[in-house]
């Protein structure tokens, strides 16, 4: 998936999701596009697209550098 894509799917469908269900639906979907194959590139050039997805794209991020991180001191 690329960006383009992924901007598209959220802003299709995030106008059908209860507003108090936003920011799990937004981690939702970022999990589900990386399992397609989206890079960390393409979820950092989504950034600006609207505040939910940012914000779960941020998390996502952020929990997926710790477990890299995890990984290289387990190889030490």
């Amino acid at each position: 998936m690329n960006e383009e894509q992924i901007a598209d799917f959220w802003n299709c469908f995030k106008e059908y999701v209860d507003k108090k269900q936003l920011s799990t639906v937004a981690e939702k979907f970022v999990d589900l596009c990386v399992d397609y194959g989206a890079s960390d590139s393409a979820l950092q050039n989504c950034y600006g697209t609207d505040d939910h997805l940012d914000d779960a794209i941020h998390y996502y991020l952020d929990d997926n550098a710790d477990d890299i991180l995890e990984e290289e001191e387990d190889w030490d």
